[in-house]
């Protein structure tokens, strides 16, 4: 049978056609191969194994997430260097962009007598003229303020107004200081004329540091001038180690002499007054050799006045111990030291078990009442008139009673002894003071955390060389005036207590304090007069009426009333500079002025305690009472509300 010849055609070229598929299939799969193996190799060696390749005939999908879009332009880069780049799709995605971190927003306040410079960087949205006037208004017009700060557009952070307006009041309280400004906190640092002056305020920083406020003080004072350079250290019966007094003239003075003291059984906490008047630079050699003496005898008490060291061992100490122990101090102390030392004889008792008659005495007792007595020997009349005129002095004539009798025969010194055991009673709150020929003991407690230095210094001195006294004086915080001072929450709050008993009134459309009132302004004076006068805090006073009458007339007389309570504060001697009077009239009322109850709750005088940051801007708010704004932010919870009552048909004729 023979094939057609257009069967045999047709059948060459169907052949045809499917070699031609499969091999342009196969050299497809080649070529896609090939592209997919180069470009994988190749985003690898660029470093790009984030990025995943698919192929697709001749096409190249490249997809992945890019750290960047550098890092997609580099991979698209690397991929056409082996591809044509018209083949590749570009599927690739990009990590979103971190926001930017917000600056560390800072402000560095310096103030000294030449003015204020600012350095730091705040937020853009902060007014930077408002707030030079707010420096302004804490520290004076008159004060040249320098400007450095820089800005940056971000949001405040949280705490920022609060560690500002207490940066503020810090800055105001220390005319010379750096205050160091961050969100939620803090730092002071700052020069202070005198120890107490230094702890003044820093309890003053601690108690107005307001809540979620990291308050860091740092505040030096001036090293005071020690005369006579003190140092007392002892060991008693009960082996207890303790220091009296300590000086040092350097850091690393001081940390010798604990170091010492420390190593004989000194315990807990104890420091050394950093001074000027250190006889020689061989202080801290001294101070140890003699405190090891006094843990080598096993007790006693060792007195430096100066360069005049006592060594006073404890009763009953073997003579040849003393005797050895004293020999090495006096061969090895620096040449500028003199040593006194002396071994007391242990008293004897007879066979009934009674104590033989004791040395002669004065004893000086201080009541916590402040009732001084004063009992024992004087050597004549005029040292008992001395004695009695010097206690008179310095406890008050109506405190002192005297029982003393003469002895002709008391020891040489005997007066100046008796003074100086006064004089360290003059330290104690309560105690008492016993002057025999050997020693002096001086016992109580006081509310001064220096007193026992101060006691041990002047004793030292006025004893002279082979001083022998003891001490047991104990500090109590809460006798310390300073440690004692109240908040102003507490001052305010015994104005409000004196206010609810008598509230404070007035006569229909008069702005004059009579009757009741009088004596209601007197008390609040009192209270801040008193401790409340040696604490920095601010208060207002403000004026409030009922709605009845014009609204115009309503604000000026609630001004009005709040002025004349303010003017009898300063009629009174009290010290008015932190107090503001500020009218707000009708605007804010407490009860419904429908009623006439609601009426005569409106009309009142009201204080309000205020931070000490925005004392001034109180002051503000008041000019602007007549628009019924409320009270400055700044006023803090505490707040006496009085009644300024006035007669029915008041409100008529006042605008009430």
């Amino acid at each position: 049978m023979r094939l057609s010849p257009k069967f045999v055609t047709l059948a060459a070229l169907i052949v045809a056609a499917v070699l031609c598929y499969f091999s342009a299939t196969a050299a497809a799969g080649l070529i896609e191969r090939g592209s997919h193996s180069a470009v994988k190799t190749a985003l690898i060696e660029g470093g790009h194994d984030w990025a995943t390749v698919q192929t697709d005939g001749l096409q190249v999908r490249l997809a992945g997430t890019a750290p960047s879009e550098a890092a997609r332009f580099r991979a698209l880069s690397a991929t056409g260097a082996v591809v044509d780049a018209t083949r590749v799709i570009d599927q690739i995605e990009v990590e979103p962009a971190k926001p930017i971190t917000a600056p560390k927003f800072s402000i560095e306040i310096l103030r000294n007598d030449d003015g204020i410079s600012m350095i730091g960087l705040i937020p853009a949205q902060v007014d930077r003229d408002e707030f030079a006037e707010r420096i302004t208004g804490a520290v004076g017009s008159d004060v040249a303020i320098t400007d450095l700060l820089e800005t940056a557009d971000y949001p405040l952070p949280e705490g920022w107004d609060r560690a500002v307006k207490f940066g503020l009041y810090a800055l105001k309280a220390l005319p010379r200081s750096k205050v160091s400004i961050a969100a939620n906190r803090v730092a002071v640092t700052a020069i202070s004329s005198s120890g107490a002056e230094k702890r003044r305020l820093e309890t003053m920083l601690a108690r107005e540091a307001p809540d979620g406020v990291k308050l860091v003080v740092d505040i030096t004072a001036p090293r005071p001038v020690i005369t006579p350079f003190t140092l007392r250290f002892l060991i008693d019966e009960n082996g207890t180690a303790r220091f009296d007094a300590c000086s040092a003239d350097t850091e690393e003075t001081r940390r010798r002499i604990l170091s010492a003291a420390r190593s004989v059984g000194l315990e807990g906490q104890a420091d050394c007054v950093l001074g000027l008047g250190v006889p020689t630079p061989d202080w801290a050699t001294a101070a140890e050799q003699a405190i090891a003496a006094v843990g080598e005898l096993g007790g006693g008490a060792v007195t430096f006045s100066d360069a005049d060291i006592s060594l006073i061992a404890l009763a009953g100490t073997a003579q040849n111990d003393f005797d050895r122990v004293v020999g090495d101090l006096e061969s090895n102390l620096p040449e500028v030291f003199s040593l006194a030392s002396n071994l007391p004889e242990k008293v004897s008792v007879d066979g009934t078990g009674e104590a033989d008659q004791g040395p002669p005495e004065f004893v000086a007792t201080r009541s916590p009442e402040g009732r001084v007595a004063l009992r024992g020997r004087v050597t004549n009349e005029q040292v008992r008139e001395a004695v009695r005129s010097f206690a008179q002095a310095s406890f008050g004539s109506e405190a002192v009673y005297l029982a003393t009798r003469l002895d002709p025969d008391l020891p040489d010194g005997w007066p100046i002894r008796v003074l100086a055991g006064l004089t360290a009673l003059g330290q104690l709150n309560n105690g008492t003071v016993v002057v025999q020929p050997a020693y002096i003991e001086v016992r109580g407690i006081t509310g001064n955390p220096d007193a026992k230095a101060e006691i041990a210094r002047h004793l030292a001195e006025k004893l002279g060389e082979g001083a022998h006294f003891e001490l047991a004086v104990t500090y109590q915080a809460e006798l310390d005036p300073l440690a004692d001072l109240p908040t102003p929450e507490q001052c305010l709050a015994k104005i409000v207590a004196i206010n609810q008993a008598t509230k404070i009134t007035f006569e229909p459309g008069s702005t004059e304090i009579t009757g009741p009132a009088v004596g209601v302004m007197d008390r609040i004076a009192e209270v801040l007069k008193g401790k409340c006068s040696e604490i920095d805090f601010a208060f207002q006073i403000g004026g409030h009426t009922d709605s009845q009458g014009r609204e115009q007339m309503n604000q000026q007389l609630s001004q009005q009333r709040a002025d004349a309570v303010l003017q009898a504060l300063m009629d009174r001697r009290v010290l008015t500079g932190r107090i503001t009077s500020i009218g707000y009239g009708e605007a804010i009322p407490i009860a419904d002025n429908e009623t006439e109850e609601g009426r005569e709750a409106n009309r009142r005088i009201e204080f309000k305690l205020v931070s000490a940051a925005g004392a001034e801007e109180a002051g503000a708010a008041g000019a602007d009472g007549a628009e019924g704004e409320n009270p400055s932010d700044d006023a803090v919870a505490t707040e006496a509300a009085t009644d300024g009552a006035e007669e029915e048909g008041e409100a008529e004729t006042t605008g009430e």
